[in-house]
């Protein structure tokens, strides 16, 4: 009897066991280091108690770093969610046939693709001289077109941003389609019979049927953001004149071109802030509403 008490445990805390030394541990760890100034070439460190926010918050390139995530989230939030749903709902729609699986396939593609890879294509798509964007854009105008998407401080996060909108957009769709896959049949039957067209069949019947997907999707978007990263590094790192900073570029180069790395671990912390406040917030809100 005691063994088939204890024998579901028996799984469960290995997988516990690592959960904790690889997540929890160095989270706990990093709000502790955040505390102290530290490099890679000292054995000890140097207490400083809340000095290394103070400096964070006393830093301009923090609230830059800060406005393009929160750019890169709203964006995200319009194109990504939105265009992804509106996608959603026509593929599973009546007004598609048997092509449904051929666009859904051509819609997620661009999602599997490396970050990296992506980021060194669109690169050379933004090139002033051999870029296809100024290609295209010269065909329809006059003169020589060259413009420096990425050199331009005022359209650098922008292009990048778009980047990762047609990257990403199609993995959303994936998730709502598998959603909208799940609602009964009956619900539309019924709209139907009422009078439904199809707008009104996805106000009244889709949407608020798949409001949890949505909600998922909202809160794997906005901590997609404030996690950007690979995207800015291998286009402009963080330039022209630190305008395309975002909070994981700022920690990166505090922690390994200055060698900062309680500094770091500072910046680490508040991005997790960031994170967890949103997504409580997001979850929060949804669930009044559901009220």
């Amino acid at each position: 009897m005691y063994k088939k008490k204890f024998t579901p445990y028996l799984f469960i805390i290995p997988a516990l066991l690592l959960i904790l030394i690889f997540v929890y541990i160095p989270i706990f760890e990093n709000f502790y280091f955040s505390f102290f100034r530290m490099n890679s070439y000292m054995p000890g460190k140097t207490f400083l108690g809340l000095d290394n926010y103070k400096d964070i918050f006393q830093n301009d390139i923090f609230y830059t770093a800060i406005i393009n995530n929160t750019w890169y989230a709203v964006i995200s939030l319009i194109f990504q969610v939105g265009l992804g749903l509106a996608l959603a709902i026509i593929l599973e729609s009546k007004l598609l046939g048997k092509e449904k699986k051929f666009f859904r396939t051509i819609y997620f593609l661009p999602s599997v693709i490396a970050i990296a890879a992506v980021g060194l294509m669109f690169y050379y798509i933004y090139n002033p001289n051999l870029g296809l964007l100024n290609a295209v854009i010269r065909l329809f105008t006059e003169g020589d077109f060259r413009y420096a998407w990425l050199g331009r401080p005022n359209t650098a996060i922008f292009a990048i941003i778009a980047m990762s909108q047609w990257q990403f957009t199609g993995y959303i769709m994936i998730l709502l389609i598998v959603s909208i896959q799940k609602i009964p049949q009956e619900l539309y039957e019924v709209a139907e019979i009422d009078g439904a067209n199809s707008f009104q069949k996805a106000i009244y019947v889709t949407i608020p049927q798949i409001k949890e997907m949505i909600l998922v999707t909202g809160v794997i978007t906005v901590i997609g953001a404030f996690k950007l990263f690979t995207e800015i590094f291998v286009t402009t790192r963080g330039g022209p004149y630190d305008t395309t900073q975002v909070l994981g570029t700022f920690m990166y180069k505090t922690a390994f071109f200055y060698d900062k790395m309680g500094y770091a671990a500072a910046i680490a912390v508040i991005i997790f802030f960031i994170t967890f406040t949103t997504s409580v917030i997001q979850i929060s809100l949804a669930n009044r509403g559901g009220d």
